[in-house]
């Protein structure tokens, strides 16, 4: 019980969080070996499998506890299943978003450069001729 009390006063880093992300998982793990293996760690709130052609060989596995969650990732980052090794970081929605918001960026400044009547392209300013 003392532990337990003393793991809740430890400061995590500002990126540990309560869901990590997982690569480099086999193609066939099933739902249940991934609640077997990340269950060791804790209570699981939800595991997304990726099964999209992008992403494929990903999860997403939301812990109820952070701790749980921090344990997880410590424990199973360069796990091997199935002769893979785990690559296990902890959900960042910022860097899942950079993607999309790259391209509203885009979008923006192709709709700014038709208002305004520019190409967008780096134009030299002409040089004067010296006497």
């Amino acid at each position: 019980m003392a532990a337990a009390a003393a793991r809740r006063q430890a400061r995590l880093p500002p990126e540990v969080n309560r869901v990590i992300y997982v690569r480099n998982l086999p193609f066939s793990i099933s739902s249940e070996e991934m609640y077997e293996l990340f269950g060791k760690y804790g209570a699981i709130r939800q595991i997304r499998i990726g099964n999209t052609k992008e992403t494929r060989g990903t999860a997403y596995v939301a812990y109820e506890d952070i701790y749980d969650a921090k344990q997880a990732a410590d424990h199973l980052s360069g796990f091997n299943v199935q002769n893979r090794y785990l690559i296990v970081l902890y959900y960042n929605p910022t860097r899942q978003n950079k993607k999309s918001n790259l391209k509203d960026q885009e979008e923006k400044l192709r709709s700014m450069q038709e208002k305004h009547n520019v190409d967008g392209e780096q134009h030299a300013k002409p040089q004067q001729a010296k006497q």
